[in-house]
């Protein structure tokens, strides 16, 4: 029930994340954006967690591998997003929850039936959420189901990484890899586009203009969500984790209803109920009966 709570929370958080960095793309490119929010996410974590860090302990192999699943998932999405609507990238972002369980099922976790039917709850509540009228085959659309997969293998990652490690240590090891790996292409990047005036005054504007959803994204969705998703999961199944985590959909519909004006109908509602009831049924039925 614990890990139920955290995993809520982060999906809550994630949710309103949604809001800004739609707000924070308006003035700052994507690799900037990731960039300065992950910095921040670390350094966040690096200060809360100071004893931790301070404290002398065993050598152990450092975790880049989650960083580098962050960062190329986050950049898969941002690029997709370019070339799809915004409604399709938010339901095929959740199809992870179905990735999450078939990867598991080759690493011998073996989800039951009920988790299934979760699923179905869960993925139909985001068809409906997500007003993007006729899905079809994209350029766009395949970043972002290639980011689904990445995000998938997250979630299992982490199930793997957080019994080795502690939580602020992955999740600053996490944070900074995927901040140094976005720094790193975001040179170029703003090279190709804008030339010598890659860094001018224009940029540094666009930044200050940003400056409310990077905190938001680096103190909040960064150093608060991932660090909490990593504590639940220590003792939630990451198939049932990620069904959790994916009402997320349902907080972005709230945020972008109330801070963004967007529009809410019927088939939205009806969506957010329906992943709400998925969630509702992994709480109903004891976590042995997911798990055999």
């Amino acid at each position: 029930m614990y890990s139920n709570f955290l995993l809520l929370i982060t999906a809550a958080i994630w949710g309103f994340a949604f809001v800004a960095q739609r707000l924070g793309m308006e003035s700052l490119d994507a690799f900037s954006f990731n960039a300065l929010r992950f910095a921040l996410g670390a350094l966040f974590v690096r200060l809360v967690y100071y004893r931790q860090f301070k404290k002398p302990a065993q050598p152990q192999a450092f975790p880049w591998k989650l960083g580098l699943l962050l960062f190329i998932a986050a950049t898969l999405q941002q690029l997709g997003i370019i070339f799809t609507s915004a409604g399709a990238a938010g339901f095929i972002t959740g199809l992870y929850v179905v990735f999450v369980p078939i990867i598991g099922y080759f690493k011998g976790q073996k989800p039951a039936r009920v988790l299934w039917l979760a699923l179905i709850f869960a993925i139909t509540g985001m068809y409906l959420m997500n007003d993007f009228g006729e899905l079809k085959v994209s350029f766009g659309n395949l970043l972002v189901l290639l980011s689904a997969t990445i995000w998938a293998l997250h979630v299992q990652a982490i199930d793997k990484l957080a019994k080795s490690y502690s939580a602020s240590h992955l999740a600053f090891s996490q944070f900074a890899v995927a901040a140094l790996l976005s720094f790193i292409f975001m040179l170029p990047a703003r090279f190709l586009e804008h030339g010598a005036s890659a860094f001018g005054a224009a940029y540094w504007q666009g930044i200050a203009q940003a400056g409310m959803p990077i905190l938001y994204g680096g103190i909040m969705s960064a150093g608060i969500g991932y660090t909490l998703q990593i504590v639940a999961q220590r003792r939630a199944e990451p198939a049932h984790a990620a069904v959790i985590l994916s009402s997320e959909g349902v907080f972005a519909l709230i945020g972008g209803y109330f801070v963004l004006s967007e529009k809410l109908n019927a088939k939205m509602l009806i969506g957010a109920v329906l992943l709400l009831f998925a969630m509702l049924i992994l709480q109903i039925f004891p976590k042995k009966s997911l798990t055999e």
